[in-house]
């Protein structure tokens, strides 16, 4: 009686391949993300004139992080986030023209108030869709910079909120004229929310939103919880806005109508542009990018600098999409791809 011989299995047939893909700049704590942070110190050291533009390149860079944790992960494209920003700088400068400048907990505060405002009108914005969605952050934003115009027995109206003082960073820290202070105050708030927002993005919360961004319906098929992500994602985006309205709103000591407006809210957009949404570092590097170019380009004509920028951002927009951190990712990967190539090619020659 013969039995039936059965042939080994090649371990490697049967499991899947193996997809090599070329790591974004973002992907893991690297020594690329060490050299940005350690540049971010060198301010400090290098350039002491020029902390307090360096606070608000930080500033700025939070809150297009904050964007884009809305818009590169979970695909709400958002004109009216200034209002969660406006909202914690009212916030925090009410707290301390009230008396209560200690810096730390009017952060907190703040933060939980535009997380509140965010949350409720995340139902406003994410019970529609596409041109809808879009449309309700626009009035959201809208609705509240004029609130706090016709409030102007509160807010100080289109004179802004003055009068406002910062206490002592942890009692032992003064807010000196040069910066230095708030420059190490912002720069730490940063690192912390960074870290945060990290953490975030790379869990399986931020594994659902990217599927959400990109087929909202394959993930309603597959059971996800989608209003209930985007509620959460959008209110959380709201609080980190708020983090920075607090930010710029002590190290200021001032905090004006602008703050809401929709100025405020298409310059991160066109940050995240610059930089490249759905990308940790595309917010700090469109800031950067951003505010440089600016002061470059009112050198040149103060009237019209918007139109170079609308310009570069047009040429970004067709010729690097992902911004400049995707165009370098891009070069990276086909360069990596160009030198696997050629490795293997004088082993092909070898065997023919």
């Amino acid at each position: 009686m013969s039995s039936d011989v059965v042939p080994p299995v090649d371990a490697s047939a049967s499991a899947p391949p193996i997809v090599a893909r070329a790591p974004g700049l973002d992907d893991r704590f690297g020594r690329l993300e060490i050299v940005f942070w350690l540049l971010a110190i060198a301010p400090l050291l290098v350039l002491p004139d020029y902390l307090v533009l360096a606070s608000q390149v930080l500033i700025a860079a939070l809150f297009a992080l904050s964007l884009d944790l809305i818009l590169g992960y979970a695909g709400i494209v958002s004109l009216g986030h200034a209002a969660f920003f406006g909202v914690g700088a009212y916030v925090a400068g009410l707290l301390s023209v009230r008396g209560h400048a200690e810096p730390l907990s009017g952060l907190v505060v703040a933060a939980l108030a535009s997380g509140v405002v965010g949350f409720c009108t995340s139902f406003l914005v994410v019970g529609g869709h596409g041109l809808t969605r879009l449309m309700v952050t626009l009035a959201v934003g809208l609705s509240l910079h004029e609130a706090a115009n016709q409030a102007s027995s509160v807010t100080g109206g289109t004179d802004g909120l003055s009068g406002m003082e910062t206490s002592d960073l942890l009692s032992l820290l003064p807010f000196d004229m040069l910066g230095k202070t708030a420059y190490l105050y912002v720069l730490g708030v940063c690192f912390v929310v960074f870290l945060l927002v990290r953490r975030l993005v790379h869990s399986p919360f931020g594994l659902s939103l990217r599927g959400i961004r990109e087929n909202e319906r394959r993930m309603h098929a597959l059971g996800a919880p989608v209003q209930r992500r985007l509620i959460e994602v959008y209110t959380l985006a709201a609080a980190l806005a708020g983090v920075a309205g607090a930010l710029s709103a002590q190290t200021t000591e001032f905090v004006g109508l602008e703050t809401l407006g929709f100025d405020r809210s298409a310059g991160a957009l066109v940050m995240l542009v610059l930089g490249g949404a759905g990308r940790l570092y595309g917010a700090f590097v469109g800031s950067c990018l951003f505010m440089l170019l600016q002061s470059v380009f009112s050198d040149i004509h103060p009237a019209y600098w918007q139109f170079w920028m609308g310009c570069l951002v047009m040429l970004i927009a067709f010729f690097a999409r992902g911004g400049i951190l995707g165009y370098a990712s891009d070069m990276l990967m086909r360069l990596r791809e160009r030198r696997a190539l050629s490795a293997a090619a004088p082993a092909a020659r070898t065997r023919a």
